[in-house]
């Protein structure tokens, strides 16, 4: 085989580009839009391998905005050019890409009958962290891998289920309903619990469109299904006004608020009238329990909208998230958004949402208040409360 060179692809590849996606796939094709997109849209690296007689092969890599993650969308190597070590070259291309690129995770998804790329994946340090049933057209089943390119991953990660929110105003039931279902096995996930559970948590948050889940009715949502509950949050009063101008409106935020408070006075909800705080998340984790937080979504699709999130794990560098939220049209899929790595000063950043800078946190345990504080006191010994100072 003559010199290789690795570049990045360039418009003017496009008809090589599909024509080897041609030879090297049967099923599951990029078409021409999919590489045009890739090329002159997407937040990601199209590198391609050549010789003096074109295109020998391709890696696609795409990395997840606001966060340190990057995924392998493809990897094709024509088959004549095959067994020649040209894999590994792209491969390596692509790992030393997504790390100049800031990220410290590689994920991606492979056959599950395509034993020669999990022996190369493997080979390269990939792990592998689940399969995905009937995922590619032929209902193949995908195996999931993740590479840690920079860190090691944090190995207090908890095991939370994911689930996808099916509409863009259930993100706090389908938060919540991972955490629940992370407590207790047996609870459903299933869109009518999500929508249930909407029902009876909505804040009326009515820019447009329907109304989205605060953390009062949240936490009322969690109190009812059985679980002990702490709510953080940093603004006293209505929440999300600035975000409607009827006077109408503001008032029936004001009611619906009004009546969540009186409904949480008749439980033993936990209220801290301060916004959540590093170690009040860490705590929570180390305490069995599973934190859901409201972020900002600006650093994500540059969208300034309310969002739950479950967080999975802290460490000195990253918080780890799962992300209720999928996006189909920039190619995010279920791995991309599962123990997402976010920068802590990220993260920090995102966990203040509008003009008030509200800060607030429901954080879920699978055990009565009492049995809870007895636990904590076996783990940790005695404690002076430092209180909720703002």
């Amino acid at each position: 085989m003559s010199a290789v060179n690795v570049r990045r692809a360039e418009k003017s590849d496009l008809d090589q580009l599909v024509a080897l996606e041609m030879r090297c796939f049967a099923g599951d094709r990029l078409n021409r839009r999919n590489f045009k997109y890739m090329l002159t849209k997407a937040h990601g690296q199209l590198w391609v391998a050549e010789d003096e007689n074109g295109l020998l092969g391709y890696v696609l890599i795409l990395f997840h905005r606001g966060t340190s993650l990057a995924r392998l969308y493809s990897i094709a190597i024509d088959v004549a050019a095959q067994g020649k070590g040209l894999a590994d070259l792209l491969m390596e291309q692509a790992e030393h890409s997504a790390k100049e690129t800031g990220c410290v995770y590689m994920r991606l998804e492979v056959r599950e009958d395509n034993t020669r790329a999990v022996r190369l994946y493997e080979r390269r340090g990939y792990r592998y962290f689940g399969r995905i049933p009937d995922y590619y057209e032929d209902g193949c089943a995908a195996l999931r891998y993740e590479k840690a390119l920079k860190v090691k991953p944090p190995d207090n990660r908890i095991n939370v289920p994911y689930y996808a929110q099916t509409t863009e105003f259930t993100c706090g039931p389908s938060a919540l309903m991972m955490a629940m279902r992370s407590l207790d096995p047996q609870f459903p996930l299933d869109r009518n619990q999500e929508l249930r559970i909407w029902r009876e948590a909505t804040t009326i948050f009515m820019t447009s469109g329907h109304g989205g889940c605060g953390p009062h009715g949240l936490a009322l949502a969690a109190w009812r299904r059985g679980f002990w509950v702490k709510l953080f949050i940093s603004q006293e009063g209505p929440l999300f006004v600035e975000g409607v101008r009827s006077d109408n409106k503001k008032e029936v935020l004001a009611l619906v608020h009004e009546e969540f408070e009186q409904e949480l006075e008749k439980t033993d909800v936990e209220i801290h009238k301060r916004g959540v705080s590093s170690a009040d998340i860490q705590s929570c984790l180390t305490e069995g329990g599973v934190p859901i937080v409201l972020i900002s979504t600006y650093q994500f699709n540059r969208v300034k909208a309310p969002h739950w999130v479950v967080v999975t794990a802290l460490d000195d560098r990253f918080v780890y998230i799962n992300d209720p939220e999928i996006d189909e049209e920039t190619f995010r899929l279920e791995t991309d958004n599962i123990n997402l790595p976010i920068p802590r000063q990220h993260f920090d950043a995102m966990a203040k949402f509008g003009q008030t800078r509200l800060r607030t946190a429901v954080l879920i345990y699978g055990r009565t208040k009492d049995e809870a504080t007895e636990s904590n006191l076996l783990q940790s010994g005695p404690r002076v409360a430092a209180g909720d100072a703002g």
